[in-house]
């Protein structure tokens, strides 16, 4: 094949939809989407550079997956519905076994939650992948960073620090079977889009944990004028991640490595007592996993406390992108 710009689009970034609130999109200077009534668009972005939110020698198909779930974490975080994205993608090179690999993942993930690639850029470069997705969300369901409440328990989806020690596998060339699914984090983060979905029916504050725990419940507690106690003995590690401190770390647990390295995507979220019951039974429903890790306060601190009661200062705010 020729290896024009258009020749690209055409072969790998042109995927059929069923999307009837699509107008028109690749093929035009613009595309037109049509928001229906009693909805609100949320639009987000993200962008992925080669070398640094990802090990150079990552596979195609893991870079596709990754790039698209971390923007969809972002909508599943204020309780939207994917519906459209664009893909901005600079290439080194025309390397089309690596075009084909991520194509196919790329389609794959916009057929299960249906959603339409409706345009885009690509150039050349250093690697790197910008994604702009689409939500839709009702109006009065809309969840916030800025809407937490004092006395509301504050939770978390899944395992915090499985994607940090994943990378840091990586990096130490640690070959050790148990410790795949850390890596399987790293590369495929899973959105929790279906649960976020139906959260908005139970919550009305949440973030998704992408720069660490520190830093996005930080800005939970900014946002909404509060503070936050979590109790560490309530943050729940995986079997993976206590077999890394246990046989690498001296079986000491490194909170820096759980709370402040980011790349979880897990949410954080406030519910106030009325709800826990049913947001436990929609989390059942997802087989999904979360934990109660702490209390919204009427301080203006984020405080995390130790098994005996004492204040514990965990080294690092989060990951730093300058």
């Amino acid at each position: 094949m020729s290896n024009t710009e258009f020749d690209i689009i055409k072969k790998y970034f042109t995927f059929s939809h069923n999307r009837n609130d699509v107008n028109f999109a690749i093929g035009d200077d613009c595309a037109s989407v049509t928001v229906p009534e009693g909805k609100q668009l949320l639009v987000t972005a993200d962008t992925l550079i080669s070398g640094v939110h990802f090990p150079e020698n990552t596979a195609a198909e893991d870079i596709a997956y990754k790039a698209i779930m971390v923007n969809l974490s972002d909508l599943a975080a204020m309780g939207a519905t994917p519906a459209w994205l664009t893909l901005a993608i600079t290439l080194p090179k025309i390397d089309e076994k690596w075009l084909q690999a991520f194509s196919d993942q790329l389609k794959n993930i916009l057929t299960d939650f249906n959603i339409c690639l409706i345009g885009g850029d690509t150039t050349k470069g250093h690697l790197s992948i910008t994604i702009q997705a689409m939500g839709l969300c009702d109006t009065d369901k809309i969840l916030r960073r800025s809407q937490a409440a004092v006395g509301d328990k504050i939770f978390v989806t899944g395992y915090m620090g499985d994607a940090a020690i994943g990378l840091g596998v990586i990096m130490k060339g640690i070959n050790d079977e148990v410790l795949l699914p850390c890596i399987q984090k790293l590369n495929r983060p899973e959105a929790r889009v279906k649960f976020a979905e139906e959260l908005v029916l139970y919550a009305k504050c949440a973030i998704d944990v992408s720069d660490g725990l520190i830093a996005d419940l930080g800005h939970v507690v900014d946002a909404s004028g509060c503070g936050a106690r979590i109790d560490l003995q309530d943050i729940q590690l995986s079997a993976s991640a206590k077999h890394y401190f246990e046989h690498y770390n001296n079986n000491e647990v490194d909170w820096s490595m759980v709370l402040a390295q980011g790349d979880d995507y897990e949410l954080c979220f406030t519910v106030n007592n009325n709800n826990e019951a049913a947001v436990q039974k929609l989390a059942e429903k997802h087989h999904l996993k979360i934990s109660c890790i702490g209390e919204i306060t009427d301080s203006s601190e984020l405080l995390f406390i130790d098994l005996n009661g004492k204040v514990v200062n965990i080294y690092g705010t989060g990951f730093q992108h300058f």
